[in-house]
């Protein structure tokens, strides 16, 4: 309900909606920073407790970082064009 009145208010040109879309900016960008710390952290921690796995958990460590990287920019993105529609 509020994205959708957020993403109304950005269509119009509203300050409300341009406030919203520049804070979800941040939160996709905050998101993302969360999210691969924490798998860095596990991947640590999993190869730590099992180190003849090392190679296969750094793989899918950073296959999935760059998976979420790559939704994270998807969101800053359309963020931006939020911002910038008139």
């Amino acid at each position: 309900m509020l994205l959708s009145t957020l993403l109304l208010q950005a269509a119009t040109g509203a300050a409300i909606g341009k406030m919203g879309a520049a804070i979800g900016a941040g939160l996709a960008a905050i998101g993302a920073g969360i999210g691969i710390g924490k798998i860095g952290g596990s991947a640590m921690e999993g190869i730590a407790r099992q180190p003849e796995m090392a190679g296969n958990i750094r793989t899918s460590m950073l296959i999935i970082a760059a998976l979420i990287e790559g939704v994270a920019l998807f969101a800053v993105i359309v963020c931006m064009l939020i911002l910038l529609m008139k």
